[in-house]
């Protein structure tokens, strides 16, 4: 049997995930020709930068049932300027507002369906808008 954690645990520890986030935190959409994800958020961005989304003031809603689920972001990233065409994204991370290669926050999968970041397409074009509907993040420990 796997560790579990009270509900309220779990709860508390997406609400420091928020707080470590804070204010206006960085989205990033990865692709990877090499269809691996970094090993740990201190892993230097690996693939290629798809798009790029600025939250607002709160990113993030209040953390409930363990789970931290992303309010709506600034809906205009673009693929990266000087990037090709991003087909198949595979990763996202988030970072605080002072984004670096390294300092991310937290990290997940990303596509279509059954992945942590729910996008609304992953064939995304080179000046298109790129979006996704559902990013929930869910503590470990059910």
């Amino acid at each position: 049997m796997s560790a579990q954690y009270s509900v309220t645990h779990r709860t508390n520890c997406m609400t420091q995930l928020s707080t470590d986030i804070g204010a206006s935190a960085v989205i990033k959409l990865f692709q990877s020709s090499t269809a691996s994800i970094p090993a740990n958020c201190a892993t230097a961005d690996l693939g290629t930068l798809i798009c790029t989304w600025t939250g607002n003031a709160t990113t993030f809603g209040t953390a409930a049932s363990g789970q931290l689920t992303a309010n709506a972001v600034v809906t205009t990233p673009v693929v990266a300027a000087g990037s090709t065409t991003g087909t198949n994204p595979l990763y996202y991370r988030i970072y605080p507002t002072a984004a670096t290669t390294t300092n991310a926050v937290h990290q997940g999968t990303a596509g279509l369906s059954g992945t942590d970041m729910i996008l609304t397409n992953t064939s995304i074009l080179a000046g298109q808008n790129c979006g996704f509907t559902s990013l929930v993040i869910t503590a470990t420990g059910a």
